[in-house]
């Protein structure tokens, strides 16, 4: 590929002015330093609105999911230390960020490499006591490591928004054991119950994978059997796409692209009926809602329920001037689609 001036690895970003400056005088490079080398803790620029952030608790991923190539290009999981973790979530505060929203590629492995035990809990004890911060948000958290103790401190703090993302990928134990995941939608029901049954009015996120190979009619529909038993109130699905150096890429029993997309549009219509219903029973409520946007005419929020760029938000009317990043108190009055229709009554 000529075009191409420069190839390089995660473990080359502290080098990368260096590559930039070999770029602009002709000269090619490809540098592959250790993934190691990929440093966690910096100075960062805000790429989001003011008001709300990710913040990131680990690197890489030691799941080995057979469809998965996150091992292969971001190395093995590596927690950062609680103290770097705790100072930027004060940096950001400081600087006006009222939301965070913890990311990994494994958030619920957070400290397991550094103590020998999961401390995403410990470490949720910490970041509540930051001044500013008045939400936190928790991503990818992988099933089996939601522990009680976990579950406890959601439930317990009211910064932390009762409102997690499980990527469950199936729900049919012979497709999940072919992905080399661990567990079963009977497992995973199990789970959820729990939760349900701790943290008041749970919002749950997930995410599905169609068309692995060997997924058979018989899978599919005890996926479709799972979505509609437990009404998740967030959910995407992916079709899957062969990655090179998976074990997936080339297993037997590909499925064929007209299939995978077939399935992915009952599954996504499965689940507006669900977010229909759901929509339904909100109207009426009042929510604590924090202001993303204005067009002029009307503001663009979300409350506990929503997470900023991926999922659904209230569009809503108000009689008096509010800012950006501003928390508000809005009744719903109507659903269009995914989103909700209010005005405020504060």
């Amino acid at each position: 590929m000529p075009e191409v001036d420069a190839v390089v690895g995660i473990g080359a970003n502290s080098d990368i002015v260096k590559i930039c400056q070999k770029v602009l005088i002709g000269l090619g490079t490809s540098s592959f330093p250790n993934k190691c080398f990929l440093p966690l803790d910096d100075k960062r620029l805000l790429s989001t609105p003011k008001h709300w952030a990710y913040l990131k608790i680990a690197d890489g991923c030691d799941n080995r999911c057979a469809y998965c190539a996150i091992p292969g290009i971001r190395g093995a999981f590596r927690s950062r230390k609680p103290e770097s973790v705790i100072a930027e979530a004060e940096e950001l505060a400081a600087g006006g960020v009222k939301e965070l929203i913890l990311i990994a590629q494994d958030t619920t492995r957070y400290g397991y490499d550094l103590y020998g035990e999961y401390k995403l809990d410990k470490l949720l004890k910490e970041l509540v006591k930051i001044d500013g911060i008045e939400w936190i948000r928790l991503f990818y958290c992988y099933p089996q490591r939601i522990t009680d103790s976990l579950i406890d401190v959601i439930a317990s703090n009211d910064k932390i928004c009762n409102y997690i993302d499980i990527p469950l990928q199936h729900a049919s134990e012979s497709v999940l054991k072919d992905m080399n995941r661990v567990g079963s939608g009977d497992d995973y029901k199990r789970l959820i119950a729990k939760m349900r049954a701790s943290i008041p009015e749970l919002s749950l996120r997930t995410t599905f994978m169609v068309g692995f190979p060997g997924e058979t009619d018989e899978d599919f529909e005890t996926l479709c059997d799972f979505v509609s038993d437990v009404q998740f109130d967030k959910m995407g699905c992916f079709t899957f796409s062969p990655e090179e150096d998976t074990p997936a890429f080339d297993m037997d029993n590909q499925i064929d692209e007209d299939v995978k997309l077939h399935r992915q549009e009952i599954l996504m219509n499965l689940q507006y009926s669900v977010t229909e219903r759901s929509n339904k029973n909100r109207v009426g409520k009042i929510y604590k809602v924090i202001v993303d946007e204005f067009d002029g005419e009307k503001y663009t929020g979300r409350s506990y329920l929503d997470s900023p760029e991926i999922d659904s938000g209230i569009i809503f009317t108000s009689d008096t001037d509010i800012n950006i990043g501003d928390f508000v108190n809005i009744k719903i009055t109507d659903f269009n689609g995914y989103d909700l229709i209010g005005v405020r009554v504060d």
